[in-house]
C-alpha cells in the first residue's frame, strides 16, 4: 500500500514540526531530508513521508524546481493528498516563495484550488479574518518585522499571498470554519465559482484545525503551516496512539548547536547561560578573521561533555545581527555561522555525542545534511511542533536529534528537552 499524507516542507525544522502533529495524531512518519535519488522509490513503512527541503530563503525558481521534484518521488510512492508545509509565520517575500511554489504544485496535480493557514493555536498562531497573529499581536507587530531574511510587516495575509500569485485569493472567515467541514466545503464550492484559486482558511483554535481537516478531505493539495496536521490523520481513519513515537533508547554524550537568531531561541540561550552550564560563543567577525574557532568550540566542548550538556551558540539579539550583517553581508555572515556550527556538530558526533539539539532552520539543515543524515524516524513531543528524531548514523550508530524552530520551544527548552528524553528511556 502506498503512502497515505505526501509532505514537502520548505525548511527543516519545519518539516519536523509537521511530522510531529501527524505523529501525536497517530500517524507513522518517516522524514526525509532532501529529495531522494531518482529511482530510489522503494516501500517505506509509515504513514506519512515529509520530505525535508531548504528552499524557504532560496530563489523562487529554485525553490519551485526542488518542490516539484519532492512532489514527482512522493507520487511515484502512491501519496493520496500532498501538504506543503510552510512557516506558521508565513516567512516569505513578494517573490514567495509561498505563492510560487504552490502555484506550481496546484498546476503539477492538475487542481484548481487550494487552501493556506499557517495557524498553530498550541505555539500561539492563529489566523483570524485572514490577519496573522503571534500571540496576542498582529504578526506585523511581532519580532518577525526584524527578520534578516524575510521580515513580515504585512499582518494580512490575502494580501501577502495575493502580491506572490497569480490566481485570485479569498478567505474563509472564522464564521464559516465554526459552522464544520460542511459549511467550509460549501465556502470552497462559492469560492470556486468565483475564480478564487487559493483561500486563506482562520483557525483559532484545535477544533477549527480539525474542522477544517475533515473538509479539505479529498483535496489533491493542502498548504499550512503544521497546525493543519493534527486534522487530516482521521481522515484515514487513523487515531492516537504512543506506539506511533516510540524510539530505540538514548545514549552518548549531550550537546546543543544554536544558530537561531529569533526572540525565543534568544531567550533560551540566555536562561542556559544564567543557569552557569558550559557554553562557547561562536563570533563570526573571528570567523571572517580567519580563525579556527570550530576547532576553538571543539576543544572547549571536549572537556566538558562528560559533564554535559555543552552549548555552542551564534545566537544574539537582533541589533547585534544587523551589525554583523552591516560589515560582512547578510548572506556572507549566514554562511559562515552555518559552515562553522555544521562543522562543530560533525566534531561533537566524532567525540560520541549521540544527543543533540540544533536550534535554527538553516542551521538544522546545515547539520543534518554536514552529518549525512538522509532520514528521520519522528518520536515525542519536547514543546509544541517540536519532537525528538532518530537517525542512523553513516557509521550505524543511532543519533538522537532534535531540530528546533527558532521561534518555538519553552524558555528552559534546552533542559526539557534532555530530561524528556530521560524520561522515555526510563
Amino acid at each position: 500500500m502506498g503512502i497515505r499524507l505526501g509532505c514537502i516542507a520548505d525548511d527543516f525544522t519545519g518539516a519536523t514540526d509537521l511530522a510531529n502533529n501527524l505523529v501525536r495524531a497517530g500517524m507513522r512518519v518517516v522524514q526525509l531530508i532532501d529529495v531522494p535519488p531518482a529511482g530510489a522509490a522503494q516501500a517505506v513503512d509509515a504513514d506519512a513521508v515529509v520530505i525535508a527541503l531548504k528552499s524557504r530563503t532560496v530563489p523562487a525558481a529554485d525553490a519551485v524546481a526542488a518542490s516539484l521534484r519532492a512532489l514527482a518521488w512522493l507520487r511515484s510512492m502512491g501519496a493520496e493528498q500532498v501538504y506543503f508545509k510552510y512557516c506558521s509565520t508565513f516567512d516569505s517575500t513578494p517573490a514567495g516563495n509561498i505563492g510560487p511554489v504552490t502555484e506550481a504544485l496546484m498546476d503539477a496535480l492538475g487542481t484548481d484550488f487550494t487552501v493556506a493557514t499557517p495557524a498553530f493555536p498550541d505555539n500561539g498562531r492563529t489566523v483570524f479574518k485572514g490577519h496573522l497573529f503571534v500571540g496576542d499581536v498582529l504578526l506585523g507587530d511581532s519580532g518577525m518585522r526584524h527578520h534578516p531574511l524575510t521580515p513580515m510587516t504585512d499582518s494580512n495575509l490575502v494580501s501577502v499571498l495575493g502580491a506572490q500569485t497569480r490566481r485570485a485569493v479569498g478567505l474563509i472567515d472564522h464564521t464559516v470554519v465554526a459552522g464544520g467541514a460542511e459549511a467550509i466545503r460549501a465556502r470552497i464550492d462559492a469560492l470556486r465559482e468565483d475564480g478564487v484559486g487559493i483561500a486563506i482558511a482562520d483557525a483559532v483554535s484545535n477544533d477549527d484545525l480539525l474542522r477544517l481537516g475533515a473538509a479539505v478531505r479529498g483535496l489533491p493539495l493542502v498548504t499550512a503551516g503544521s497546525g493543519l496536521a493534527i486534522g487530516l490523520p482521521p481522515n484515514w481513519g487513523v487515531e492516537p496512539s504512543p506506539a506511533a513515537a516510540r524510539l530505540p533508547p538514548p545514549g552518548g554524550h549531550r550537546a546543543i548547536v544554536s544558530g537561531s537568531v529569533s526572540v525565543a531561541t534568544n531567550g533560551q540561550v540566555r536562561r542556559y547561560l544564567n543557569s552557569g552550564r558550559p557554553a562557547f560563543r561562536v563570533d563570526p567577525l573571528r570567523v571572517a578573521a580567519g580563525e579556527d574557532v570550530a576547532g576553538q568550540a571543539l576543544a572547549f566542548a571536549a572537556s566538558h561533555l562528560d559533564d554535559g550538556p555543552v552549548l555552542v551558540y551564534s545566537t544574539e539579539p537582533a541589533d547585534t545581527v544587523r551589525s554583523v550583517q552591516g560589515r560582512l553581508g547578510a548572506a556572507e555572515a549566514g554562511e559562515l555561522v552555518e559552515r562553522t556550527l555544521a562543522r562543530v556538530a560533525q566534531g561533537l558526533v566524532e567525540r560520541g555525542v549521540r544527543r543533540l539539539v540544533v536550534a535554527g532552520g538553516e542551521t538544522s539543515g546545515a547539520v543534518v545534511r554536514a552529518l549525512g543524515v538522509t532520514g528521520l524516524r519522528i518520536g515525542p513531543q519536547i514543546d509544541p511542533g517540536v519532537p525528538w528524531c532518530a537517525a542512523t548514523l553513516p557509521g550505524g550508530d543511532t543519533l538522537h536529534i532534535t531540530l528546533k524552530s527558532g521561534n518555538f520551544g519553552g524558555p528552559d527548552f534546552f533542559t526539557s528537552a534532555f530530561a524528556l528524553l530521560d524520561e522515555e528511556a526510563a
